[in-house]
Order: C-alpha cells, then sequence, then structure tokens
C-alpha cells in the first residue's frame, strides 16, 4: 500500500489536538474545493454535476461543494430535510428505493426538482400524493431502470447496482409500460423528463464511459420507439476510489472528452453525473493516537483511541485504510512507552472484535505509543456509515480547515 501524505494543515492540526480530543475528523475543505473545481472544469457544458449526500452530508462539505454543483441527490426523507436545510434553494433530485408516502409527501412540499421513481408502484403513489400535496404542479420524473448490459462491463465494480437481479430500478421489461402511463394521460400531474441508471460503483473512467454510452443508448432508442422526447439521462455515479493507491484518482479529464463523444452523439439529452465518494473521499482525515503497541506470535500491533466504529469502511469493504505516522517525541508518562519491534504494523481500534482492523502491515519503523496516526481518504463512506455506539466509546471531534479559496458562483441547475 502507498503511504499517503497529509497536507501541511491536516497534519498541524493532527499533531495539535490533546490526547483526549482524538480521535478527531479533519477535514480539508480548501483541497475539497480545489478537486470539485478540477472536476467541474472536466465536464463538457451539457453534463450536469449532482452531489450523491448519502457518501458524507455534513453541512460544512455540503456548503464547500455549492459552487461547484449543479445540485444534490438525495435518498432518505432525512437527507432531504438535512440538505434542504444545509444549502437551501439548491436543486435536489430523490433517489432511492423504498421511498415512503410522508418521504415523498415532503419532497413534494419542499419543490424537490426531480424524483427518480424505482417502480410503478412508486409512480403511482408519487402521481396520488402530487394531486394532494401539490395540486396544479407538474411534476419531473427520472424512470430509474435496472439495465442489461454486456457480459463484463461491470466486472471491475466494487458494488452492483444493476445488470442483475438487485431491488434496484425497473427491471426493462416494464419501460414501455412505464412510459405509456407517463404519456397517456394516466397521470397528468407527472412530466418524463427522461431515463435513470446507476448500475455500479468503483469503475474506472474508461468502464464508467461503457456503462454511460450503453445507458444513454438505451434512453435514446426506448424515446424514439415511443416518440417522446428525451429531456435527460441521468448515467449515476460510482466513480472509482482507490484505496490501495491513495494518489491515483479518477481520470476525469478522460471521462469528461468521452462524455462530450457521447453527448455530440445523443445532441438532445442533457447528461447528468451524481458522484459522491469520488468528490469528498480526498479532502477527509481520520486523525487518532496509539494508545498500546504489542507482539503477538511474530507479529505486532498497534491498538489506537478509536475504530471502525468511528471508521467502518476498511471492514465494509475489506481494504486497508491508506495511513501515516506522525511521530511523537514527548511522552508525558512515568512509565516507559510501549514500542514496535518491526518495521511493519497492523493497525487495530479498541472494539472487543477481531474485526476491528483498520490496516494491515502498515510501514511504522519504531512505532510507539503516543505517536499520532492519519488515515486518508475518509471524507466520504467513514463516519455517517458507522456503528457509532458499539461499546459506547466517545465519538470523534470534527475539525474543518478552510483556508481561502476563490468560490465561483454556483451553477444552475433546472
Amino acid at each position: 500500500m502507498t503511504t499517503p501524505t497529509p497536507t501541511a494543515p491536516v497534519r498541524d492540526r493532527a499533531l495539535s489536538l490533546a490526547g483526549h480530543q482524538l480521535p478527531a475528523y479533519i477535514y480539508d475543505l480548501g483541497a475539497l474545493r480545489e478537486h470539485a473545481a478540477a472536476v467541474r472544469s472536466a465536464l463538457p457544458e451539457r453534463v450536469e454535476l449532482y452531489y450523491a449526500a448519502k457518501a458524507n452530508p455534513e453541512p460544512e462539505i455540503l456548503t464547500a461543494l455549492a459552487p461547484y454543483v449543479h445540485g444534490y441527490e438525495v435518498s432518505s426523507g432525512g437527507e432531504l430535510a438535512h440538505v434542504a436545510a444545509s444549502v437551501p434553494d439548491r436543486p435536489l433530485a430523490f433517489g432511492g428505493p423504498g421511498k415512503t408516502p410522508d418521504e415523498i409527501a415532503a419532497a413534494l412540499e419542499l419543490g424537490v426538482a426531480r424524483f427518480h421513481v424505482e417502480s410503478a408502484y412508486e409512480l403511482r403513489m408519487l402521481a396520488e400524493l402530487a394531486s394532494r400535496t401539490a395540486p396544479g404542479r407538474r411534476i419531473a420524473v427520472l424512470l430509474r431502470f435496472n439495465l442489461p448490459l454486456a457480459a463484463g462491463s461491470l466486472e471491475g465494480s466494487a458494488l452492483t447496482m444493476g445488470g442483475r437481479p438487485t431491488p434496484f430500478g425497473m427491471d426493462p421489461a416494464e419501460a414501455d409500460d412505464a412510459v405509456r402511463a407517463l404519456t397517456d394521460g394516466s397521470h397528468p400531474q407527472l412530466e418524463l423528463r427522461g431515463i435513470h441508471a446507476h448500475l455500479a460503483s468503483g469503475l474506472a473512467a474508461a468502464e464508467q464511459l461503457a456503462v454511460a454510452e450503453a445507458v444513454v443508448t438505451w434512453a435514446a432508442g426506448l424515446a424514439a420507439r415511443h416518440r417522446v422526447p428525451l429531456h435527460e439521462v441521468n448515467v449515476g455515479g460510482g466513480m472509482t476510489v482507490d484505496y490501495a493507491r491513495p494518489g491515483a484518482r479518477f481520470d476525469w479529464a478522460a471521462f469528461g472528452t468521452g462524455l462530450s463523444r457521447i453527448a455530440a452523439a445523443h445532441p438532445g439529452p442533457l447528461l447528468r453525473i451524481e458522484p459522491g465518494r469520488a468528490l469528498s473521499a480526498y479532502c477527509g482525515w481520520y486523525a487518532t493516537e496509539v494508545l498500546d503497541v504489542k507482539h503477538s506470535h511474530g507479529e505486532d500491533f498497534a491498538v489506537v483511541r478509536g475504530g471502525t466504529h468511528h471508521l467502518r469502511t476498511p471492514a465494509t469493504k475489506g481494504h486497508d485504510q491508506p495511513a501515516a505516522v506522525l511521530p511523537v517525541d514527548t511522552w508525558p508518562h512515568p512509565w516507559p512507552r510501549a514500542a514496535a519491534r518491526q518495521d511493519v504494523i497492523t493497525l487495530t481500534g479498541q472494539l472487543c472484535t477481531p474485526k476491528d482492523v483498520l490496516a494491515r502491515r502498515v510501514p511504522a519503523a519504531v512505532l510507539r505509543a503516543g505517536d499520532r496516526v492519519v488515515f486518508a481518504l475518509a471524507g466520504a463512506y467513514a463516519w455517517n456509515i458507522s456503528h457509532h455506539d458499539f461499546l459506547m466509546h466517545p465519538r470523534p471531534g470534527f475539525h474543518f480547515l478552510a483556508p481561502a479559496f476563490p468560490e465561483p458562483t454556483p451553477p444552475h441547475g433546472p
């Protein structure tokens, strides 16, 4: 594994915190803005960028991204209310399976810009609730489909939401009936705007482009068959983040060039992407300190404050979270410091389970109790998906580093 290098502000903050202030999440908002600006500049004009709030819904993250994204994708009533309050008056798209009537009604009352409809049942429910909650208003719908893809298209994915039996989206066999329901007057308040298909996560640029092209081509064929306009196609997110190589990033330049080609081949619809992890993962660090170092059956282990109840990502994905050691020379205690015997060490947390492993074989010459460790790529699917209350350890602190960075005018969403 490549050892990540924390930015100077992250390093300084991690070393300045007292032991009782750790663990802590440290978010470099300047780095987030710089990355988001680069992503936005790589995308062609006819591609809209929405942030999938599920990746990290911290208000400071949402606000920092506001100048660079056209809107936000939310997947629950809780996310809906939270994001609407954090970045008011910004376009929202409501997606996700299993929407409840109360959630849909709340979204209608908030004036949500797009509904990603997952089933025929949900379509009927949306139509009925719209007539009650938002009479006289046209409601924009993108039908989500679980589309078939060529064999091997999703082999590189970390998570697969389509191309095989899953609970996400409609079966393609239902496409004609769904389009007819939106165009034959059955649901007069609902307007078919286009198609949504988020099929996988963890794909590299070439794989993402192949999936996007397949989705847009299928959507265009469906619209042509029914002789209806195709205004928008949302090809989802899932751009890869490589935890084994934290310095390697998704090739946004190549992806933008490929999307330009797809847009030129299909001049009608607006294209939309909704990344989450690939936007915010790089700005976040989980900082902690070494509590103990021990030797067991030929291997060295360091127990750090916190663990996978704060940073669940490595346990969830089965990987080693990239980590860097920050030596601390002072030792305030009268007892001797525990120290590693070997040049590589396994970093574990405080939980009473052998699954509480954050990273294995971390290069750590002369690691000692009291040293600091910072885990990179902790800006997405980290704290917000963790089992916080297991063993009832203290929760981490949150620090948002916000150096000056020019902020452009937010792009206009639909």
